[in-house]
């Protein structure tokens, strides 16, 4: 596993160069890569922590990191200078599709990881699934990590566009989506909590039934 988790940093911190390399508004410690490293340990750690209550199988930090820096290679997508033989629109559109490749496929490995690695239910698994991305999509525009979230929201002016302004209008649209989504995320996060804890001191129950029946 160790061969593994040092490959999948590796190829992070690579991603991580090639998403900023060519991005004016990066801080240094984008352009050389550091950021993304760091983001995958944090992400990992909020994975970890905000499952574990629903008693997952297989589960640990290691595995979940693991499964995380593996899932960064087609992120490569985001190191191709687009802007540089597209005119601004269509470099704009082809910024906004890499950025709907990237996280479908992390997504659609995410939701496998927790129903057929982990074990959990359907409803556990739907809601482990997005509860985090709406957290952390709305955590990242807080933050404003990408600097011009929150320009796009007020009216960028033209001499600060970008060919990934219209990537991150999406970024925004998800935000509101997320703030909305949020709190029925998190009523039934404390649902499958309490079915979790439920099925664990009385495994003979009728909730053990019901549980068995949600995850064929």
């Amino acid at each position: 596993m160790s061969a593994y988790l040092a490959f999948g940093l590796l190829f992070t911190w690579l991603v991580g160069i090639g998403r900023y390399w060519d991005n004016p508004r990066a801080d240094l410690w984008q352009y050389i890569g550091l950021g993304s490293v760091v983001y995958v340990f944090v992400l990992a750690a909020i994975i970890y922590f905000l499952v574990l209550p629903l008693r997952p199988r297989n589960w640990s930090y290691r595995s979940v990191l693991l499964f995380i820096t593996l899932t960064s290679p087609p992120a490569v997508l985001y190191a191709i200078p687009v802007e540089r033989f597209m005119a601004m629109d269509q470099a704009a559109a082809a910024n906004a599709w890499f950025l709907a490749i990237v996280a479908a496929w992390r997504v659609a490995l995410y939701g496998w990881f927790l129903r057929v690695f982990s074990g959990l239910g359907w409803l556990a698994t739907i809601t482990s699934l997005l509860l985090p991305l709406i957290l952390i999509v709305i955590a990242l525009t807080a933050l404003n990590l990408e600097h011009v979230v929150f320009r796009l929201m007020s009216g960028i002016r033209e001499h600060e566009k970008s060919a990934n302004d219209l990537a991150y209008g999406v970024v925004v649209m998800l935000t509101f989506l997320s703030i909305w989504a949020a709190p029925v995320l998190l009523g039934l996060y404390g649902w499958c909590i309490y079915r979790a804890r439920t099925v664990a001191k009385h495994p003979t129950s009728c909730c053990t039934r019901i549980n068995y029946s949600l995850r064929s």
